[in-house]
């Protein structure tokens, strides 16, 4: 029963990015996306882990990312307007912070700060 409720969250994230479109077909503008993050959680070591994501041109445009606190269930953090911003505003870089709203036992689990760098046409 468990592995398939996890193969049908499998699906539906692989569907989520297939929906999202390419990077190249929703930003044709923009040549790579980096995003840098930090990821927290409660606890005596509050630093759980430090990430970077690429995405190219063949890349889905699918920039919502996981939440890595166990036990989270819908959750995550979702940088897509973070990123449409930026694109629509020509910025190359932007950073924040954002909060993770999954389900858990307790409310503020887990938060990222991020910072997102875009280099345009053939920068």
């Amino acid at each position: 029963m468990i592995s398939r409720q996890r193969n049908a969250a499998k699906m539906e994230k692989m569907q989520n990015k297939i929906d999202a479109g390419l990077l190249s077909t929703r930003f044709p503008e923009v040549s790579s996306i980096v995003i840098n993050m930090t990821y927290y959680h409660k606890g005596m070591n509050q630093v759980l882990m430090e990430r970077t994501v690429n995405f190219f041109p063949g890349s889905y445009a699918y920039f919502n990312m996981e939440c890595m606190s166990k036990n989270c269930t819908d959750g995550g953090f979702d940088l897509d307007r973070v990123i449409a911003t930026l694109v629509r505003s020509h910025k190359e870089s932007g950073e924040g912070n954002l909060v993770c709203g999954g389900d858990n036992s307790y409310s503020g689990h887990s938060k990222i700060d991020y910072k997102v760098t875009i280099q345009y046409g053939n920068s």
